[in-house]
């Protein structure tokens, strides 16, 4: 499942977020790759301890574990500390499929990367190519969205991002263990969590709706995998 989350940031947030981004020491995006994924990186990302790195990771996971759409799709058990990155002169990360598993810096704590998840800083108008590109089973997405906005994908896709020729692609980035292992499993779950919040707003009273939450719940206790 591919789903936007729009405006996770304002827009004078994200300009703000440049503003300091534009201003800072930039490291090798391989340093957190690995041995395969390393081949295909070429960007510049901050270091995981970086003080910008850790506010501004902060500052997603905090709004996205109170965004209602996020919770939904997401039904997120562990979330990786986001990490930040820069695309530019030419900078691309070529296919390649996320490790399985991640390793939180200076912690024993293991995050397995069910759903992969940029968070888009620069607008769109202001740099060439950097579209990410996703391979899934509905054929290819290509996914260039507006400054605040973010993109959760399953981290078993085949993906990549786009040489960004003009310009410069700020982008955060992270993985969240699901509840719900199964990619299929999620988006069931999350069509039918929509469908009874429509139900919810439009005819609060149907009886339907007692049995149809309940069908949900007994769903998740059935798949849930923690």
């Amino acid at each position: 499942m591919l789903l936007a989350i729009p405006q996770v940031f304002t827009a004078e947030e994200t300009t703000r977020i440049r503003e300091a981004l534009k201003h800072t020491q930039w490291s090798d995006g391989r340093i957190t790759a690995g041995h395969q994924s390393a081949k295909a990186k070429r960007n510049l990302q901050l270091p995981e301890d970086h003080p910008l790195t850790r506010e501004i990771g902060e500052a997603i996971v905090h709004r996205l574990w109170q965004h209602p759409l996020f919770m939904s799709a997401a039904l997120p058990h562990k979330i990786f500390p986001p990490l930040i990155n820069c695309y530019t002169g030419g900078g691309s990360f070529d296919f390649h499929i996320d490790n399985a598993v991640r390793n939180v810096k200076n912690s024993a704590e293991r995050v397995r990367t069910d759903i992969s998840t940029t968070v888009f800083f620069s607008d769109p108008d202001s740099y060439d190519g950097g579209e990410l590109v996703i391979q899934d089973t509905y054929g290819t997405q290509r996914v260039k969205l507006n400054a605040g906005d973010a993109v959760l994908y399953p981290a078993t896709s085949l993906h990549k991002v786009e040489p960004v020729t003009r310009g410069a692609r700020y982008a955060a980035f992270f993985w969240t263990q699901s509840l719900v292992r199964e990619d299929s499993q999620r988006a069931l779950l999350f069509e039918m969590d929509t469908a009874i919040q429509n139900l919810t707003r439009d005819v609060p009273d149907h009886p339907s709706l007692v049995q149809l939450t309940g069908t949900y719940h007994n769903l998740l206790r059935r798949w849930v995998d923690v």
